[in-house]
């Protein structure tokens, strides 16, 4: 069992390591946000990546679909898009006489929803059921979703003029939220080196395969987690629940989230076993965007992330046994 659980975890870290070399090659200095899109991968989760336009979201979706040899599709929402825009139709073919269908951008492995805020809640809803249950459904017919299906979502934190705010249903669905930012001094004067002559995105090579992710995703259960460290993650998230700060707090399916993405962590990071340092690096990544503040901390200007901080010095941090 235990060469078992050490070959998953080898497994893990060896195509992590390729697939975050060759992501690094258009995305620099931010291997933390790419560490926690490669966590997404490898759980199956989606990610919320809330920045100003400019900062790399778009190349590093490109990058790990070419990374992943996965089919990368965009999907550029706007008030207008319909929710048959984004799944697909059904056709009536006068070549075949019948009924064709006609697949919809969402179809793929790594599906980048530009500026999801644009597009109406009824459109936004159309990715509801694909991120939940990796299906869509036309006239009645479910269509399962090519797997590994991860959809990375952006929205400018600026521009609100014209956007539909996500629900709290639709945000939950995210596994992920992260900025990537702008990078330091050092970091912007690398990037203009890398496209001074191409697009470093076509240096990228084919590290893995859709199917290798699949099975590694399968794998993740090989991950041991410390009943100290179960109960580390549940008293967290209730602890969001029974803080004034909040009107809403974290739901069981962002308990499960938290485990599921230090399992991801660990591997990553060339463990078999999660540690406390894994959920306290994903706390804020994973919990903030599905908490909903109270109106006088809103009004004091606080954010999730500063009321996060505060729960976990409340929570004792298991000790690993002598």
């Amino acid at each position: 069992m235990s060469e078992s659980i050490n070959k998953t975890q080898d497994d893990i870290a060896s195509v992590g390591e390729r697939i975050r070399a060759e992501v690094s090659k258009v995305i620099v200095g931010a291997e933390d946000t790419i560490n926690l899109v490669l966590t997404a991968l490898l759980t199956g989760g989606h990610v919320l990546l809330e920045d100003v336009p400019g900062t790399g979201k778009t190349l590093m979706a490109r990058a790990f679909a070419k990374a992943i040899g996965g089919d990368f599709k965009r999907i550029q929402f706007t008030p207008d898009l319909m929710p048959s825009d984004v799944i697909g139709i059904n056709f009536f073919s006068q070549t075949n006489g019948s009924f064709e269908f006609r697949p919809g951008p969402i179809i793929g492995n790594i599906i980048l929803a530009d500026e999801i805020n644009r597009a109406t809640p009824r459109t936004q809803s159309a990715l509801l059921e694909a991120m939940a249950e990796g299906t869509i459904t036309v006239d009645g017919d479910t269509i399962n979703l090519p797997i590994p299906f991860v959809v990375l979502a952006t929205q400018n934190p600026v521009e609100q003029e014209g956007t539909f705010p996500l629900p709290e249903a639709q945000l939950d669905r995210f596994l992920i939220r992260l900025k990537i930012g702008y990078p330091d001094q050092d970091g912007e004067v690398e990037i203009l080196k890398r496209f001074e002559e191409k697009s470093p995105l076509d240096t990228i090579d084919t590290v893995s395969t859709p199917e290798e992710i699949v099975s590694l995703q399968k794998n993740l259960s090989g991950i041991y987690v410390n009943e100290s460290i179960r109960s580390y993650i549940a008293n967290i998230t209730r602890a969001t629940r029974e803080h004034s700060a909040f009107d809403l707090g974290a739901s069981p399916r962002a308990t499960l989230a938290l485990f599921q993405a230090t399992r991801a962590s660990a591997a990553i990071n060339g463990r078999n076993y999660v540690n406390p340092e894994d959920v306290k690096k994903l706390v804020k990544p994973v919990l903030s965007h599905r908490l909903l503040l109270s109106t006088n901390s809103r009004l004091r200007g606080r954010g999730p992330e500063e009321v996060l901080d505060e729960v976990l010095q409340t929570i004792p941090v298991p000790v690993a046994d002598e």
